[in-house]
């Protein structure tokens, strides 16, 4: 039986498909003002047999199609350990919010926090600030890690930080130590969270922050524990989905 997860998140959609404990398809894209469509056509594209949604948009889906739907802890706690059964801390740095997670030595949950209150520290907030210095994304993590030293960046608020960053430019700091100093920021933020929550244990790095290489490297730096980011780690949370469709059958 193919069982298909999917997550409808504030800034992409991703679907994974799942037979015989196999991944057989994966597909993500960018959410649109109608991601009820968007959700419609990405499942068009390949064929299974049953269901089931997480992410923000997961009731909009559950209205219309009467599939079930598990929330976003669930679907990375499982997610996580498709990729990794030995994971005991999770990090998914998404586009609008950040996800701290503990798991025990058995895979299930302990304990989570979540800062979804505003888009400081996660994707959105590094899109802001890339463009602010005239970076791609993928200039902006080799222009960070090139850095001697790093410009202190005081806020985590979008607007603030972004006026901030301007300012120091104006006065002459270099892009590359500003893009630095956002880094870290971001790092120490999703460090503090994973602190109080999961303090031991390897890191499983989900999200699409995840693909960033200097937030990763000075993750491990700070948290001086192995931090593991799994082929595509924005999918994590629909193959959990699909897993928990899977358990369902």
């Amino acid at each position: 039986m193919r069982c298909a997860g999917i997550d409808i998140g504030s800034r992409t959609i991703k679907l994974a498909v799942i037979e015989n404990g196999e991944l057989i398809f994966s597909r993500k894209i960018i959410t649109s003002h109608d991601p009820l469509g968007t959700a419609r056509d990405l499942m068009a594209e390949t064929v299974f047999d049953r269901i089931t949604a997480t992410g923000y948009g997961r009731h909009l889906i559950k209205s219309h199609l009467s599939c079930p739907v598990i929330s976003e802890i669930t679907a990375f706690v499982l997610g996580s350990r498709f990729f990794s059964d030995s994971c005991e801390s999770i990090l998914d740095i998404g586009g609008q919010d950040t996800k701290a997670i503990s798991l025990d030595k058995n895979g299930s949950l302990c304990k989570f926090e979540m800062n979804d209150r505003c888009a400081a520290g996660t994707g959105r907030f590094l899109e802001v600030m890339a463009t602010v210095l005239g970076f791609t994304l993928e200039e902006f993590s080799a222009a960070a890690l090139s850095a001697k030293k790093a410009e202190k960046i005081n806020s985590m608020c979008t607007v603030f930080a972004e006026s901030e960053v301007v300012s120091l430019v104006s006065q002459g700091a270099l892009r590359n130590e500003v893009a630095l100093g956002i880094h870290k920021s971001i790092v120490s933020r999703s460090a503090g969270l994973l602190k109080r929550v999961a303090p031991t244990g390897k890191i499983f790095f989900a999200g699409g922050v995840a693909l960033n290489d200097c937030v990763r490297i000075l993750l491990e730096n700070e948290m001086g524990r192995p931090v593991f980011v799994p082929p595509d780690p924005q999918i994590v949370g629909a193959i959990g989905a699909a897993l928990s469709a899977s358990e369902n059958v």
